[in-house]
Order: structure tokens, then C-alpha cells, then sequence
């Protein structure tokens, strides 16, 4: 396999690669439907909704831990606060964001 056909095909699979991420993504910020918000950081193991919010699953039940921040449910609006760690969409990727800047 030539040179040039090599490059062509990793530039093809990093594009993929990069919409399916954008794709995730998309997801996670997907609009909530009326009367109901994302809250973050209180789903059990395996009882997420879909998507995290890093993108690294785009399947509801696909939570390894109970109250990772990336992970959310849909709850009726005002409750989130009201939970135990719940957090909204900007405060789960200041979090996140943070966690990731520990590491």
C-alpha cells in the first residue's frame, strides 16, 4: 500500500471518528423535553439515560458507577438540586472538566 493511500485512509478514519464524537456529543446536549431536565452525578450503575456527557457511550444503561457526573437522568424540573449531587448540564462539565485537570 502506497504512502499516499495510507494518509487518505487515516484522514478518512480520524473524520469518522470526529462525527461519531460530534454525534455523542450532540446527544448529550440534546434539548430536555418540556417540564423535564437532565440532572447529572446521581444515576445508579446501569440506570443512566442515554449518552454521557463525555461521550464516551451513547446507550442509556451503559453506567459502570453509581453518581458519576458524566452520566444523567431525566428528571421533572426543580428536582435535580433537590438530589443528592445532582447537578445541571454547566456544573456537571465544570466538574468534569476539573476531575479531568486532577488527573
Amino acid at each position: 500500500m502506497s504512502i499516499a493511500k495510507k494518509t487518505l485512509n487515516t484522514v478518512i478514519a480520524g473524520a469518522f471518528v470526529a462525527t461519531l464524537s460530534m454525534a455523542a456529543a450532540h446527544d448529550a446536549e440534546a434539548a430536555a423535553p418540556e417540564g423535564k431536565e437532565k440532572c447529572y452525578g446521581v444515576a445508579k450503575a446501569g440506570m443512566n439515560d442515554c449518552g454521557s456527557l463525555d461521550g464516551a457511550h451513547s446507550c442509556a444503561k451503559a453506567a459502570k458507577v453509581d453518581g458519576d457526573v458524566k452520566e444523567w437522568i431525566m428528571v421533572p424540573k426543580g428536582l435535580c438540586h433537590k438530589l443528592v449531587g445532582g447537578k445541571l448540564m454547566e456544573e456537571a462539565k465544570m466538574d468534569m472538566e476539573a476531575e479531568m485537570k486532577a488527573e
